[in-house]
């Protein structure tokens, strides 16, 4: 994914956080703000596993996104991993983030 799409900064986090409107799945939750640009941030606590656990769940998580992008709709996008999260093939991630995506209604309407 591409620099200009990632959210790094803790207080681009925060502001998320606290503005956005979020859901909660079984292994993760997901905070969405609406804006003008798109933009994603992965948060994945030490509770999750070890580095090597993390980073593999961060990466699950952004190939699907990338994968995901041109389908929803613009703003800020938060998710953070629970640590049932460690235990999950990429299949199962997915099905969960695109599950939190619906609930929300972030996907572009049909034309």
């Amino acid at each position: 994914m591409q620099q200009q799409y990632r959210i790094r900064k803790n207080g681009q986090f925060r502001y998320v956080y606290r503005k956005g409107k979020g859901a909660g799945g079984q292994l993760m939750s997901l905070t969405y703000l609406r804006s003008g640009r798109m933009q994603v941030g992965f948060s994945v606590s030490k509770k999750v596993g070890n580095a090597v656990v993390r980073n593999r769940v961060k990466r699950r998580m952004r190939e699907y996104f990338r994968l995901r992008m041109p389908e929803l709709r613009t703003g800020q996008y938060v998710f953070t991993a629970r640590p049932a999260a460690a235990q999950a093939d990429y299949h199962t991630l997915a099905r969960d983030m695109e599950a939190l995506l619906k609930r929300l209604g972030l996907h572009k309407p049909l034309l």
